[in-house]
């Protein structure tokens, strides 16, 4: 009788731990994510402060839903369409050059954003970076990297140093033939952005000369023709994913429309004036369900254990007794 003592208390003590742990993840661990993402945006949002009236001043509709203003903003898709070759940039050591220079043997990532952003560009070609980091194919042998400001006013010193910012994070300073910043002019960027089906607005922060763009966030993968032959969303990619569309686009292929909901991984919150990771809220509440299912799992098989013994239990009581009787 002792022992089935001992497991019962063992049971219940192994249950309130699990309920405990599942208690702790909710109540503290989502918090610590959701205060570390906004503690790795806030860097990235001074400049944001002005923005926050002049949105809150032009954005009508009820609360929690997309102001007004940045309705426009978005990416669709457009597979197969072919870029124009033709349009006239100025790279990041000041030549001008054509698109066409960057085609006709190897494919190339495009990505266009704008160097002055001060949050989400830095993210989405950090993303590149890290996911470059484990593909095996190289910059400038393989494929081109092009990166395209959708700001006019941005100059070739702002290309230069973010071109240098990029290589040397992806730590093959030999490869930097293979990257390419550019910059233009308003029509040539509208007729690119057009095409690629890249949707943004402008935005004038008040009291300063500052112009920022509401976007959303994506590269592309174009074939050595200049055919747009796979979108990625959001500001991760997956490596496997990254070579095997390089790979597909090197031989003139197209892929398939990707899930759009990824475009807005990066949400802008006016009323707070920040930023927060539609993802990472997937993946805390992903762990919290798994962490629930992890304890209910335990506790099942403690009771069924808790049973299993205590029938033994009786089972050999009765024997005994029927041998002492």
């Amino acid at each position: 009788m002792q022992f089935a003592v001992t497991i019962r208390r063992n049971g219940r003590v192994a249950a309130r731990a699990a309920c405990a742990g599942i208690v702790f993840c909710g109540l503290w661990i989502a918090p610590a994510f959701a205060q570390q993402s906004s503690t790795d945006t806030a860097a990235g949002l001074s400049s944001y402060n002005n923005m926050r009236t002049m949105i809150n001043q032009k954005s009508a509709g009820p609360a929690n839903t997309l102001p007004t203003i940045l309705n426009g903003v978005g990416i669709a898709q457009h597979l197969n369409e072919q870029i124009p070759l033709n349009l006239t940039f100025t790279d990041d050591a000041g030549r001008q050059v054509q698109l066409a220079d960057y085609f006709g043997k190897k494919p190339a990532i495009l990505a266009l954003v704008y160097y002055r952003c001060p949050m989400l560009c830095s993210e989405e070609l950090d993303g590149l970076v890290r996911a470059l980091e484990m593909v095996s194919f190289v910059p400038g042998k393989d494929f081109n990297i092009i990166v395209v400001s959708i700001d006019p006013t941005e100059g070739t010193d702002l290309a230069a140093a973010k071109k240098r910012e990029d290589v040397k994070r992806y730590g093959h300073p030999d490869t930097a033939n293979g990257w390419h910043f550019l910059t233009g002019t308003q029509p040539n960027i509208d007729a690119l952005t057009n095409v690629v089906g890249f949707h943004y607005v402008k935005l004038k922060v008040p009291g300063s000369n500052l112009t920022q763009f509401a976007h959303a966030s994506a590269i592309q993968i174009v074939t050595p023709e200049g055919k747009l032959a796979q979108y990625y969303m959001g500001v991760e990619y997956s490596p496997k994913d990254l070579l095997l569309g390089l790979d597909e686009a090197s031989s003139n292929r197209i892929g398939s429309p990707v899930d759009n909901i990824l475009t807005y991984c990066y949400h802008y919150d006016p009323q707070t004036n920040t930023h927060s990771l539609i993802v990472s809220r997937v993946i805390q509440l992903g762990g919290l369900l798994t962490l629930i299912l992890l304890g209910g799992f335990m506790t099942i098989m403690f009771r069924r254990d808790y049973r299993q013994q205590h029938k033994r239990v009786r089972e050999s009581e009765s024997k005994e007794a029927k041998v002492n009787g």
